[in-house]
Formats: C-alpha cells, sequence, structure tokens
C-alpha cells in the first residue's frame, strides 16, 4: 500500500497525551494516529449508514420529522 508523509500541527499538550498513549502501548506515533483516523472514519460512516436507514424508513413509511419529534416527546412524557 502507497503511503504519503503528512505535517501536522498539534498543541504541545496534546502531542504529550499521544505520546504517552502510543508509549504506553508500545506503537510508534504515527500507529496511533493512524488508528485514531481510522476509527474516527469508521464511525463517521456508521453513523452516516445509521442517518441513511432512518430517512429511507421515513420515506417509505411517509413520516415527517414533526412527526418522529412528537413521538419522541411522548415516549418522554412516558418515562417521567
Amino acid at each position: 500500500m502507497a503511503t504519503a508523509t503528512v505535517n501536522i500541527s498539534f498543541q504541545n499538550n496534546l502531542l504529550s497525551q499521544i505520546d504517552d498513549v502510543a508509549r504506553s502501548e508500545s506503537r510508534s506515533r504515527s500507529e496511533l494516529l493512524r488508528e485514531a483516523a481510522r476509527l474516527y472514519i469508521e464511525r463517521k460512516q456508521k453513523w452516516q449508514n445509521v442517518f441513511n436507514l432512518g430517512e429511507k424508513l421515513a420515506a417509505k413509511n411517509k413520516l415527517r420529522e414533526s412527526d418522529v419529534m412528537k413521538e419522541i416527546k411522548s415516549l418522554r412524557k412516558h418515562r417521567s
């Protein structure tokens, strides 16, 4: 897999935390940051999939945002 080198700036205290975690896991700073980026992207994609599914289901069932908000309020009222 081809790689590219990038320059990135961090505040000193954040860089220190990154280095501490990398050291505690016997990993390089680059390995830690690569994993952090991968996990962030995966999480964003999963949430996007959830929202896309919600939009599809809402369209299929002809739900409007106001219908959803009304149901949420009703559920919250019954919980209290």
